[in-house]
């Protein structure tokens, strides 16, 4: 009998290739079908700047990111995605995961980043300048850690430190039944935009007694600069010198609202965009100001400029940057020599002095806002607690909120408002005493000495719960220049902020060339990432030889299952006999 169904098996198998496709295919289908596919976890990223500046390209030029991750750690990050937390990150560490071709860097920030180490903090503000000027075309994100995306890294960091701890035969093993991730976006590949306006606000307090009085124009740019545009909160450069601008204007339109103390300058306050390329609203207000049209305040008597940058630190220095020496006699020596009375006087653990620089053309980047006004031939000069124009502080995502310190910040602006002011009315001629306090906590009259009857009101004393509400506002959210459109939030309240205390406010926009732009940003700058759990690719070659080895061997006794079942029989008799 057991003749009889190895001869119809026989034929069956040999004949019947159909009903061998009908039975065997199912198991295989079965045994190679995809295992499920988990998305361990959706996160956002930010990615490095991308963006180009007088015809020179600077950044990431890529956004699209559909890898696997690694850590530095791994012998191979060729196509890889690579994984570091802000810690264990340096500079050596991103030029060796680029010289490997890797597919994507993704540096894991904290959430706090306040709270991290002093010395952690220094080193990576002073790797961003190094990190902007290699242009790559690897994608570089950024993300704020969280208890999934810790874990994603602590897992993808054992698996590439065993690969390089154990024997062939561990690795191999290891990497077949190992979990990997594969890290995937989202987002599309970015592209220039060419229609965008960078926006940039103008308003003025017109003086009294005349139409050729001198002008002061007061001077700060709004927008942000860091590694990453959606991280760049720009709290100390620049927020804190737009803070001290609309606190002057607060102030000083106090000061004309009353016919005593109507003073005989114009004052123009100007708060301009694209100041961290190259201050390109700063250059398109001249230009429209003195090349196309007839008449500007700028055109007439300008006694100087005033622009403000990064006051709000924590340290007792404060500089006043210019490019050429004031000479005696001049309104930018008088107002020089105020600052000297006022902080010698009144505030004497700050250390107030000059720092002279020239207009270095041959540079791609102006050191400061005050150098556009002087290539116009206007004498301009920027206040600053910073002694260099280079410090890392300019231009990092670290400038947070928490690094201001606002009592700082205050005392710097009641010393340049109290050094305006004096200036402005001319008391030092007229012998005012060298520690007056002008704007004090009485709403009350004082007569000068020698001052003509001239009255002054003594307005409220600088309020650091109004300077810092303001500054809570504007770093409420990031002001890299290419994230404010001339619809923007940010844009709406400070002309909101300007109308409640100047004249005349308006609006300025500067759009780049589109045959030879000076400027130029792309998009894609934010975006949600994927990590999906997913087995290694030699899982799925080693899972191929092994369906492949089963088929070929099931094949091999179907066809000949005559002889393995008459084989199996001589086996099984012989143990019987024995």
């Amino acid at each position: 009998m057991f003749e009889e169904a190895s001869e119809v098996f026989d034929n069956m198998f040999k004949g019947s290739f159909p009903l061998t496709f009908i039975v065997f295919i199912p198991a295989v289908l079965i045994l190679v079908s995809p295992l499920p596919i988990e998305a361990a976890h959706e996160f956002t990223v930010y990615r490095m700047q991308q963006y180009d500046l007088q015809g020179q390209a600077y950044g990431t030029r890529n956004a699209m990111l559909n890898t696997e991750a690694r850590t530095i750690e791994a012998d191979v990050l060729s196509r890889r995605c690579v994984l570091m937390r802000l810690a264990e990150f340096s500079f050596d560490k991103f030029q060796e995961a680029i010289r490997q071709s890797a597919g994507a860097v993704v540096i894991i920030l904290p959430q706090n980043m306040s709270m991290m180490p002093q010395d952690v903090i220094q080193q990576f503000m002073e790797i961003e300048p190094e990190l902007l000027a290699t242009e790559t075309i690897v994608p570089v994100y950024f993300a704020l850690e969280d208890d999934e995306l810790l874990s994603i890294h602590e897992q993808t960091h054992s698996a590439s430190v065993s690969q390089g701890t154990s024997s062939a035969a561990e690795v191999l093993l290891h990497t077949a039944t190992a979990n990997g991730f594969q890290m995937v976006t989202s987002g599309a590949q970015s592209k220039a935009i060419s229609d965008w306006s960078i926006t940039s606000l103008e308003g003025k307090l017109t003086g009294q007694g005349g139409e050729d009085l001198p002008t002061i124009v007061i001077v700060a740019h709004y927008d942000s600069f860091g590694v990453a545009p959606w991280l760049s909160y720009g709290a100390d450069s620049n927020g804190s010198g737009v803070a001290a601008l609309l606190e002057l204007a607060r102030l000083f339109s106090k000061l004309y609202t009353y016919k005593r103390t109507h003073a005989g300058y114009n004052i123009m306050f100007f708060v301009s965009g694209g100041g961290k390329f190259n201050y390109q609203g700063t250059k398109r207000w001249l230009e429209d100001n003195l090349d196309h049209t007839d008449s500007s305040l700028l055109q007439d008597n300008v006694a100087f400029v005033l622009c403000l940058d990064t006051l709000g630190g924590n340290d007792d220095g404060l500089y006043l940057h210019v490019s050429k020496p004031p000479k005696e006699a001049t309104p930018q020596h008088a107002f020089l020599k105020e600052l000297e009375t006022v902080t010698s006087s009144r505030f004497p653990e700050v250390k107030f002095s000059m720092v002279h620089k020239k207009i270095n053309l041959a540079e791609d980047m102006l050191a400061w806002e005050h150098e556009r006004f002087g290539i116009r031939r206007l004498p301009a000069f920027t206040v600053s607690r910073l002694e260099s124009h280079r410090n890392s502080l300019r231009t990092t995502i670290m400038d947070m909120r928490s690094q201001v310190d606002i009592q700082k910040l205050c005392r710097n602006t009641k010393i340049i408002a109290e050094a305006l002011a004096r200036v402005i009315y001319n008391l030092t001629e007229k012998g005012a005493p060298e520690d007056l306090q002008i704007f004090t906590e009485q709403m009350v009259s004082r007569e000068l000495p020698n001052s003509s009857n001239l009255h002054f009101s003594l307005f409220k004393q600088l309020q650091e719960d109004h300077l810092s509400s303001v500054l809570d506002w504007l770093t409420a959210q990031p002001r890299a220049a290419q994230l404010v459109d001339k619809d923007s939030i940010l844009i709406s309240t400070l002309e909101y902020y300007m109308n409640r205390y100047l004249k005349d406010v308006k609006r300025h926009y500067v759009k780049a060339d589109k045959r030879d732009p000076e400027f130029l940003f792309y998009d894609q700058l934010k975006q949600t990432m994927n990590a999906y759990r997913v087995k290694p690719a030699i899982f799925d070659l080693l899972l191929a030889l092994c369906i492949a080895a089963y088929l070929g061997l099931t094949y091999l006794i179907a066809q000949n299952f005559g002889f393995f079942y008459n084989l199996v029989r001589r086996i099984t008799l012989k143990q019987k006999q024995h």
